[in-house]
């Protein structure tokens, strides 16, 4: 008879299956329940997140149509259409400064230097009636605002004939703007020979400005302080807007295209620098490295992507942004599109940032790609006197393409929902990247979809509609990751059909 003191005679397995026979439920049963409890868990747990980003964000549009409401009645928006006259003048102002620049740099004799100056007095007083009047309207748009506001109505609130009785003297104004403008550029200075390719910039820059004038002039009459704002504008308003500006006692304004062109241009770079290393280590390090070498490369990529993101940040403020910069300051890589560059913290900082962080997570799914093709097709390319290279990018690589590009999809999921990086590195300047310098853009500060949400969230006024944007923009970032996640399953399914039916 035999005896353990380890092992009851009567198997466990029995036991449990009574056990199981007893609650009416198999063991194959219980686990069953057990992992559909866990989907059915984060399905819930999905739903919940959704729902509230809806409740806290849905009044949003509500609230930002009521603000184009009070920004149309009050007359700020006539008043805006007027600055960008002022705007353009600015940029004329800022053309003959460096006309100005120039000339003292190469320089410039004392009566040309002063003639030069005497000139920028007439410029700017010439424009002196416009910006008056511009200054006069914009107190009175104030002051109307502050009453709808408030709920106290003035005397000709609901009234925009204030603002459009004023047409006619902003006609008035800038014919007498053109003809001193066209007078001065009669009367331009000489200056010095090396200047002259400045002055002809200015020459041609006041010709566009004069032209634009017209084009003010027949906003300005179209203008109608009585059109009801519908809600389309409000939704294109924030989908399309090119300005996020709070806190503005003129007017808030929440775009979305500047951050969402942030976010895409950090994400280019960051998988420019990610797919090349990690799907070219992880086919290596699968294919071609040794056990010893394997044993040591794969624990170090995959640890890499547990440093703490905060850590990278400060990498990047203190050492990477810093290194960046100076190289770019080097004489023989200026060939190099956007070189040099003065600011520190641009999208190139933090898309390199982000590029490391998603490299352990498509280094492990590109690995898991290349072990799930079978065995046979290497053997069998090996076996037609193809050597491993040749079978590697004939045979393997195409039979994994599908999880490859399914890493790269969920590697760009990963950047594109990174907060602390971008938050230090980007630069976290508003705007939309000037992509007219190519390559160059990547040197430009930006700021992105879960930069602008952190940064913020913890300074806005709990139900105010800046609180209630940042949900909306938190709601775009939620259904943008999902909608990359979906599509990288999708395509991984539907490249494995093709493959299996080949």
């Amino acid at each position: 008879m035999r005896f353990s003191f380890f092992k009851r005679e009567k198997p466990v397995g029995a036991f449990r299956a009574r056990r199981g026979r007893l609650l009416g439920l198999s063991a194959d049963d219980v686990m069953r329940v057990f992992f559909r409890g866990n989907a059915f868990a984060a399905f819930v747990v999905l739903g919940l997140i959704v729902i509230f980003l809806f409740r806290e964000g849905h009044e949003f549009f509500g609230q930002y149509r009521e603000s184009l409401v009070v920004y149309r009645r009050a007359g700020l928006e006539f008043v805006d259409v007027l600055k960008k006259e002022e705007r353009g003048f600015s940029a004329l102002g800022r053309q003959w400064d460096a006309v100005r620049v120039t000339a003292s740099e190469k320089g410039g004799e004392a009566g040309e230097l002063g003639a030069i100056d005497a000139f920028s007095e007439n410029l700017h007083d010439a424009f002196a009636p416009v910006r008056g009047l511009i200054a006069e309207l914009g107190e009175v748009a104030g002051e109307r605002k502050s009453a709808l506001v408030a709920g106290t109505p003035i005397d000709g609130t609901e009234d925009p004939g204030v603002f459009v009785s004023r047409v006619p003297q902003v006609r008035m104004l800038n014919g007498k703007l053109r003809t001193e403008l066209r007078r001065l550029l009669d009367s331009m200075p000489a200056g010095p020979e090396e200047v002259k390719a400045r002055m002809a910039e200015f020459r041609e820059g006041t010709g566009v400005f004069l032209g634009n004038l017209g084009e003010v002039e027949a906003e300005l009459a179209a203008w109608d302080g009585k059109r009801a704002v519908g809600w389309w504008e409000a939704w294109t308003g924030f989908v399309f807007g090119r300005e996020w500006l709070t806190a503005s006692f003129w007017q808030d304004w929440y775009g979305l295209l500047p951050l969402l062109c942030g976010s895409v241009l950090v994400s280019c770079v960051a998988l420019a620098i990610a797919i090349p290393l990690a799907v070219g280590a992880g086919i290596y390090v699968n294919r071609f490295a040794g056990e010893r070498e394997r044993a040591v490369v794969k624990p170090v990529i995959e640890f890499f992507g547990a440093v703490p993101s905060v850590v990278l940040g400060f990498f990047g403020i203190a050492v990477l942004g810093t290194l960046l910069r100076d190289v770019s300051q080097w004489e023989w890589l200026r060939w190099v599109p956007g070189f040099p560059f003065a600011e520190r913290l641009n999208a190139l900082t933090a898309g390199c940032l982000l590029g490391f962080i998603a490299i352990p997570i498509m280094f492990t799914l590109v690995e898991d790609a290349l072990d799930g093709v079978p065995g046979a097709l290497s053997e069998a390319s090996l076996a037609l006197g193809a050597s491993r290279l040749q079978t590697v990018l004939g045979v393997v690589i195409p039979a994994a393409f599908p999880g490859i590009v399914s890493a790269v999809l969920l590697g760009f999921g990963r950047v594109v929902g990174e907060t602390m990086v971008v938050l230090l590195c980007a630069g976290n300047r508003i705007a939309i990247p000037d992509f007219s310098a190519g390559v160059g853009v990547v040197a430009q500060p930006v700021h992105t979809l879960t930069g602008i949400v952190a940064q913020e969230m913890g300074e806005v006024v709990r139900a105010s509609i800046h609180y209630r944007a940042l949900f909306v923009v938190g709601l775009v970032l939620f259904f943008l990751s999902l909608l990359i996640n979906c599509v990288a399953v999708r395509f991984a399914r539907r490249m494995s059909r093709q493959a299996a039916g080949r």
